[in-house]
């Protein structure tokens, strides 16, 4: 007798659904012939009758309802199909059994077992976002008594919820960690998942060794004045994702999901969700999740089936609803449209605003008109946010070449997608890896490739930041960026020379803790003067002799008005005549020559601020620096 049909409605979601007195499962797998619930350890399992599932042709799910299971069962798939017999994870397990894997069981989830402590939250605007990406499982893990434990042992998510107090000390308003579900192997970037809704096991902590990491997030949740937790609650792999949000948020930080759409592995195993129903040809076209195409080492998703649609979109919805994110990094949105995905994500984009429209939707999408990215359907895809990669190619050509243009640098700043709606980046995940040999210094290096260090390299690197953080759009920073970091990161824990340097901008390097105030500093100055989040736009100069770039920043209809002046000259220009916008005084608010050997005893500036007259003003303008102007309205 096949499984009991008990709770089985045409609502039931896929996967295993927790209700009272039981689990109801729900499995799509429409070429399978037979499948059966594994429970409780799946290792000598032989198919039962009474474990079968139902199958509904008209939609290809296999459904029944089991009495006496409950949070915490083990289950796995017994799946016979026209082409064999195995055992299959189910593709949206929320949570995977700590060992073996992949030979894994699936364990059923309480979503409610943790007690959110973020009721009080409420995530930025867009145009406020200031995001700090970064990498799990390289990113810190300190003992005790303060000792790196990085070399050769991935880190934790627990770790990273450890460095949360710094990073809103940073001031930045969100986080965006690279990709944290089940990836094959103990360190990958995270663009190779393989179970889409299970965190990745390797950055969660055995409950062998919870104890100390019980403490520390107690620590960090009593200094906001929130409950603590208790062990069963930080035990679980989910529990520990959502612990980590939990403290950003009680941090003021909000948290961006980075999430892989446009394909799933490589390294597929044959438990995966991958020939999920076994079909007698397992060729190109008999995959029920897949296209016969491939991207990355892994296969595109099957865009043009509901179902595979639906399971994407679920997956988003888990991120937002069960994992109170504020928003989602889409990967590689232009091999989703290239791959027939267009109408997809526009379903995607739609769905997701009428759910959560206060989380923002950031796509990567490198097509040739990127405001397709942002436009609204029918003519658009639909998403907040859009990469763009033009501040940080002029940027990065400025640096490489003091040659190059600055009206290169002014076309940059004016290549803007409506609105903040372009996503800006000097280093990132990709441009800054240790892995090809198409990889790009990190802006230290970049700025003094003879010794990341120097003088030139340090405030070089200055106008760099403070030129990402002062123009339009909504700027990421990649982690270490913040203090100089000048290695190429990787994301082995084995390779400890890779690892970024946390006690150099901490103190033990002068120049790296120095670089840290001004960026912090950066970042204040664009939180509180509204004219650097807004749209207005001019370029005042781009003086290719001087190699200055000035740009005026102002609030639509309200004025605020800021100018910033930077150059990458390598002498200070005096009573140097610049066209300002307005009469009267102007304030400076911010010298980047100022943080060098802070305080700097030799710093050039504006004895505070300058007065404008006639359209113009005489300033002086530091060697390799970046002033902030904010009109003084008496």
């Amino acid at each position: 007798m096949a499984a009991s049909q008990e709770h089985i409605t045409a609502g039931l979601p896929r996967g295993a659904t927790l209700m009272d007195g039981g689990v109801a499962f729900r499995f799509w797998a429409p070429a399978a012939q037979h499948v059966y619930v594994a429970l409780d350890g799946a290792v000598s399992y032989l198919p039962d009758p009474g474990d079968e599932l139902v199958k509904d042709p008209a939609t290809g799910d296999w459904t029944g309802f089991f009495p006496g299971a409950g949070a915490g069962t083990k289950y796995r798939f017994h799946v016979i199909g026209p082409g064999g017999a195995g055992f299959k994870r189910d593709p949206r397990a929320r949570e995977l059994e700590l060992y073996g894997y992949p030979e894994c069981d699936a364990l059923v989830l309480d979503d409610d077992a943790y007690p959110w402590h973020d009721q009080d939250w409420t995530p930025p605007d867009f145009a406020d976002l200031i995001v700090y990406q970064f990498h799990v499982g390289v990113f810190p893990a300190t003992d005790a008594n303060g000792r790196d434990r990085r070399a050769h042992r991935t880190a934790k998510l627990l770790d990273a919820a450890q460095r949360v107090p710094y990073l809103a000390g940073l001031g930045v308003t969100a986080v965006q960690p690279l990709p944290v579900v089940e990836f094959q192997g103990e360190w990958s970037l995270g663009y190779n998942g393989t179970d889409l809704f299970s965190p990745e096991m390797d950055y969660c902590v055995d409950p062998h060794a919870l104890a100390p990491y019980l403490d520390a997030i107690n620590d960090l949740l009593a200094a906001k004045g929130a409950g603590p937790l208790k062990f069963e609650q930080l035990a679980g792999q989910a529990n520990q994702l959502k612990a980590f949000v939990d403290i950003c948020h009680l941090h003021g930080l909000a948290v961006i999901f980075d999430v892989v759409y446009n394909h799933a592995g490589g390294g597929l195993d044959p438990e995966s969700l991958d020939y999920i129903d076994l079909p007698a040809d397992p060729g190109p076209y008999n995959n029920a999740y897949f296209s016969s195409e491939g991207w990355a080492g892994g296969r595109v998703f099957a865009f043009d089936r509901e179902p595979v649609r639906e399971f994407l979109t679920a997956n988003a919805l888990m991120f937002l609803n069960d994992y109170h994110a504020d928003g989602l990094r889409f990967d590689e949105v232009s091999v989703i449209d290239a791959k027939g995905g267009w109408a997809f994500c526009q379903e995607l984009t739609r769905t997701l605003r009428t759910a959560k429209p206060q989380a923002v939707q950031i796509a990567e999408y490198w097509g040739e008109f990127p405001r397709l990215a942002v436009q609204p359907p029918p003519t658009g895809m639909g998403f907040d946010i859009a990469y763009s990669d033009h501040l940080r190619n002029a940027v990065r050509a400025v640096l490489a070449d003091r040659g190059a243009g600055i009206a290169r640098l002014a076309d940059g700043l004016r290549f803007q997608l409506e609105s903040w709606r372009s996503y800006h980046c000097l280093e990132n995940h990709d441009v800054v890896l240790d892995m090809d040999d198409h990889r790009s210094p990190r802006i230290a290096r970049l700025a003094d490739g003879s010794n990341p260090r120097s003088w030139y390299a340090r405030s070089r690197s200055r106008v760099a930041t403070g030129l990402l953080l002062t123009a339009p759009g909504v700027p990421m920073l990649f982690m270490g960026q913040e203090f100089l970091e000048d290695k190429l990161w990787s994301d082995s824990p084995g390779h400890t020379d890779h690892l970024i340097w946390w006690d150099g901008a901490l103190g033990a390097d002068r120049h790296m803790a120095d670089f840290l105030r001004c960026t912090r500093d950066l970042i204040r100055l664009r939180r509180s003067l509204p004219a650097l989040r807004a749209d207005g736009l001019a370029v005042l100069a781009a003086d290719e002799q001087n190699r200055l770039l000035a740009f005026h920043r102002w609030v639509p209809g309200e004025g605020r008005d800021v100018v910033v002046v930077l150059t990458f000259s390598e002498s200070t220009l005096y009573d140097y005549r610049l066209g300002f916008p307005r009469s009267g005084r102007w304030r400076e608010v911010l010298n980047t020559d100022y943080f060098d050997h802070f305080p700097n005893p030799q710093v050039s500036g504006n004895s505070g601020s300058i007065e404008a007259a006639n359209g113009s003003a005489t300033l002086t303008v530091p060697a390799n620096a970046l002033l902030v102007f904010r009109h003084d309205d008496r």
